[in-house]
């Protein structure tokens, strides 16, 4: 057979660029198809060659194995160096991690008491910001304590409506309690740490935070691993004295996109329980969502803060690879996945990653980290210098992308946003092209589940038959390839990260949206064994993989609901280290898109009485 020889960089021609739409060719499979379905891929003989048709019905074996790739390996992202950012404040990474809140602080508008109308259906609704808490409790409104009561009953209700939420793997009253009124005591005192002093934030079940085990979506995986201290994301936001309410629900091994989780219930959608969150950070999405904590934390390896909190309406901030550590996370795939924030709010993911981020000496890799900075966030439309800075900013919009959804009003919704920050302040939309995005999925996906599959293989055989059907699947495929096949993703990561690096030198940011649909619906057949439905999964990564696979930073904020009242998220990509210019672009669209929001249909409001 003749080999396709893919053009060199040099040979490449941006105007003969043709979009080409993602198919994926894969059955939908839930109850005992799924069962069955997954004993066959996991037959050797039998496995082998369903999974041989898979691959080459979708593309696969075409581009890694029959396609000359005339580009070097890159094996991890590498950047060149970059400008300082326009109207920024720029930080040491390696002050203590309450130092560097204090600074971003510094960089919100000016703190003003907004009465919050959140019982008002008729009003624009608000969640309660990081500020909202620290007000309450600095002027004797409430307390730590008073809140954690609140917290402890709410979540118990929330696991005894119909149906239930399924928010937590790991809850310990008691601890959060005691957390509390450690708190409370520093106030009392007139001593809090930080403005995060007494702020409740829960972590997705593959990152380690103590008292709590680690089982990272499984019903085994802490009888392999220990956790001997917590992450270090933990450890610098509990020295700002964050309270930690317990381990979020996710999808199994973070190897899906919907939350679906057989072994301890599926996270529901606070906006509508009978839908998916989005995965795999499915339940700190939720719970940020609902209002049980301002913010959470959560990982991205494949879309998996961004998905969940677009299909929750809330903010998911994924930074540059190597920005924040991921040591103490059940790393899964190394070179895509970052451990980052949820909120309920821009300020609050700028607030919460403040204090997170930060490389440890052994997470630096081939490009050294540029200095962390913070947006000025003063009043947008008031301060001449931030709306000349805003206004400067190029957005790049490869049109027949962007339009590649399921659903016409996502992408008509994500418009409208970018429209009224053309109108208000007179930013500027440039069409680009970005070339070979159906070669990026397939190096992502090969990336990912190769990295997946070495992390689980030496404790694969004694956790199999606890594995749910879905992932037993998944695993199976990502199994069977190749170090060639990796070796020939790694390659296409360098022409991807070319093209990329291309568009950037014309445009400061790409927009797309988030999802290309909202939030499914969940199959009632699902909730017992899972299902794999890799059609539904491109839908949901088909915007996402890029920040991923090339390590660019990325961030989704709400910008308004379908025709069902389900939120859509506007996701914007930035250049390598660029996480201000991220936050400042979200905070104005956030500031735009404020009439639109809704309450969800779930929400408990912790500070009501106060």
């Amino acid at each position: 057979m003749d080999k396709n020889c893919m053009p060199s960089l040099e040979q490449l021609n941006i105007t003969d660029v043709q979009y080409q739409s993602q198919k994926i060719d894969a059955p939908h499979l839930s109850g005992l198809r799924l069962n069955v379905a997954a004993w066959l891929i996991e037959t050797p003989l039998i496995g082998s060659w369903i999974i041989s048709g898979l691959l080459r019905s979708n593309k696969y074996t075409k581009m890694l194995s029959e396609t000359v790739i005339p580009d070097a390996p890159m094996f991890i992202p590498e950047f060149p160096q970059q400008e300082i950012e326009p109207s920024v404040k720029c930080i040491d990474e390696v002050s203590p991690p309450a130092t560097r809140v204090s600074l971003a602080l510094d960089c919100l508008p000016q703190f003003t008491v907004i009465p919050r109308m959140q019982e008002r259906l008729d009003l624009p609704f608000q969640y309660w910001r990081i500020r909202d808490y620290a007000h309450a409790y600095r002027t004797g409104l409430t307390t730590p304590s008073v809140v954690a009561e609140r917290l402890i009953s709410a979540v118990g209700e929330s696991q005894k409506q119909f149906p239930s939420m399924s928010l937590f793997i790991s809850f310990d009253a008691k601890d959060i309690q005691q957390q509390a009124d450690a708190s409370s005591r520093r106030f009392d005192e007139g001593n809090p740490i930080s403005i995060l002093d007494g702020i409740f934030m829960a972590v997705k079940d593959e990152v380690d935070c103590l008292p709590h085990i680690t089982r990272g979506g499984t019903t085994w995986m802490h009888k392999v691993r220990d956790v001997k201290r917590d992450a270090v994301c933990v450890a610098r936001l509990r020295e700002c004295g964050v309270i930690f309410i317990g381990k979020a629900n996710q999808h199994e091994l973070g190897s899906g996109t919907t939350g679906n989780n057989p072994h301890y219930g599926t996270a529901r959608n606070p906006h509508d329980p009978n839908r998916y969150t989005g995965g795999s950070s499915s339940g700190p999405a939720a719970l940020v969502s609902s209002g049980l904590c301002p913010a959470a934390l959560g990982t991205d390896g494949g879309g998996s803060i961004r998905i969940p909190a677009a299909l929750c309406g809330v903010v998911g901030f994924k930074t540059t690879h190597g920005r924040t550590s991921c040591k103490g996370v059940l790393e899964l795939a190394w070179t895509v996945e970052v451990v980052s924030p949820i909120a309920g709010t821009v300020e609050d993911a700028m607030l919460v990653y403040a204090a997170m981020l930060g490389s440890c000496p052994d997470d630096i890799t081939a490009s050294r980290p540029m200095p962390p900075c913070f947006p000025m966030l003063r009043d947008s439309l008031s301060d001449a210098d931030n709306a000349r800075v805003i206004g400067s900013l190029r957005l790049g919009k490869y049109t027949e992308w962007f339009n590649d959804v399921s659903s016409l009003e996502v992408s008509e919704m994500c418009m409208t946003a970018l429209q009224l920050l053309i109108d208000t302040y007179g930013i500027q939309l440039t069409e680009i092209v970005l070339p070979e995005l159906e070669e990026m999925r397939i190096g992502h996906v090969v990336s990912i589940g190769s990295e997946i599959a070495n992390a689980i293989n030496p404790y694969y055989m004694k956790g199999r038959k606890d594995i749910c059907y879905e992932i037993r699947s998944t695993l199976a495929l990502f199994r069977a390839f190749s170090s060639s096949d990796y070796l020939a993703a790694q390659r296409l990561r360098r022409r991807i990260m070319h093209h990329h690096l291309e568009a950037f030198k014309s445009v400061d940011v790409i927009v797309t949206p988030t999802t290309a649909m909202t939030a499914p619906k969940i199959p009632k057949e699902a909730l017992r064994v899972g299902e794999s439905n890799l059609e539904l999964a491109g839908n949901l990564m088909r915007f996402v993989v890029a920040p991923n696979f090339l390590g660019l930073p990325a961030i989704t904020v709400p910008v308004g609901h379908d025709k069902d009242g389900l939120p859509i998220g506007l996701q914007l990509i930035g250049q390598p280290w660029f996480e201000a210019t991220l936050l400042r672009l979200a905070f104005v669209i956030e500031e735009l898109c404020a009439p639109f929001k809704k309450r969800p249909a779930v929400f408990y409001d912790l500070l009501k009485s106060s």
